[in-house]
């Protein structure tokens, strides 16, 4: 049976998503939702998109799609949301999930309610080399893991229009790039809670209304902390996006190059290091990991299970952010 899947937004997030859809079998692209009619014409004939709305309200009233992937502003993520869930579409959401934990509390109800799935893009956790790092954690070869250091930062590089504006972004390179490398922390640790929070956010390289420039640190259930850069027009970053290293209890372990590394037993020998799966990476990530993310949706929905990471993820995620941005306010540390 053909699944029909449309997509609101025609920015670049909604272009890798529909790139993908174009790889799953018997998937139909069946309609995009965009204000302007320039744009989403563009993107329905790039694509080969049959019907085109300017609301996801008229997408909820006119259209029969199964699905529906949000590539929008960050504040429209929720009410978009909402309003696909409430109409039994299910629903996977670009990152971050909403402007704040309380409507990521709403579209959680709403999923609940409806029965219709609701899954974030949290776009890393469908990479080979992180899945590989998760697992070596998980099954304890680096011992108990002790704190993970990550990063999520652009150099020399920041993006423009209402990714600076906070009224429709939320805020700034915190939660267009930090949240990466947070989520990415929380998936090689096993998604443990948090416990506390503690952040310093600031604006030093544009003069832009939204942070540019974070450091925060999370404490988990699991007695490991965090450490997390966030950062647009950076002059310098020690890695990629959600490159991410983690210092267990027997050894070392990082992404990009991913490897792990453990002490030397004697005292003539060199330390052991293990090399990690290696992936090409013309952009960060690639494409592929992108088609893996949809297809597991989509085969999710197919098999009726609820496709991880759900919506309690991205309120964990939400909690973090907030926090941060109220320990940065405030200077203290937030307990959650």
């Amino acid at each position: 049976m053909t699944f029909r899947i449309a997509f609101t937004g025609t920015g670049w997030a909604a272009k890798v998503h529909a790139r993908a859809a174009q790889t799953i079998p018997d998937v139909e692209l069946a309609a995009v939702v965009n204000h302007q009619p320039e744009s989403r014409a563009a993107f329905a004939a790039q694509f080969g998109v049959k019907h085109q709305y300017q609301t996801v309200a008229e997408l909820v009233e006119k259209g029969q799609v199964d699905a529906l992937v949000i590539g929008t502003p960050n504040y429209l993520h929720a009410p978009e949301t909402k309003a696909a869930l409430n109409a039994s579409i299910h629903v996977m959401v670009e990152k971050p999930m909403a402007m704040n934990a309380a409507e990521a509390v709403q579209m959680i109800e709403a999923s609940r309610k409806s029965g219709a799935f609701l899954m974030l893009a949290h776009c890393f956790r469908f990479d080979p080399e992180i899945i590989w790092l998760r697992e070596q954690v998980l099954q304890g070869a680096l011992g108990r893991p002790i704190r993970t250091k990550g990063y999520g930062v652009h150099v020399a590089w920041g993006p423009g229009g209402w990714f600076t504006e906070k009224r429709l972004s939320g805020g700034g390179a915190l939660v267009d790039m930090g949240i990466h490398a947070i989520d990415t922390a929380s998936f090689l640790l096993g998604d443990p809670d948090p416990v506390s929070v503690y952040a310093r956010i600031g604006t030093y390289y544009h003069e832009n209304e939204v942070d540019d420039t974070g450091i925060i640190i999370v404490n988990w259930e699991n007695g490991a902390t965090s450490y997390v850069e966030s950062g647009w027009w950076q002059p310098h970053a020690d890695g990629p996006c959600a490159a991410t290293q983690v210092y267990g209890t027997l050894g070392f372990g990082q992404l990009f190059p991913t490897k792990l590394k453990f002490k030397a037993t004697g005292d003539d020998q060199e330390p052991t290091v293990l090399a990690g799966p290696t992936i090409d990476r013309p952009m960060n990530p690639p494409q592929s990991v992108y088609d893996a993310q949809l297809s597991y949706f989509i085969e999710c929905i197919r098999e009726s299970r609820a496709p991880q990471p759900g919506g309690e993820i991205g309120l964990q995620t939400m909690r973090i952010l907030d926090a941060a941005y109220e320990s940065a306010q405030a200077d203290r540390v937030v307990e959650l």
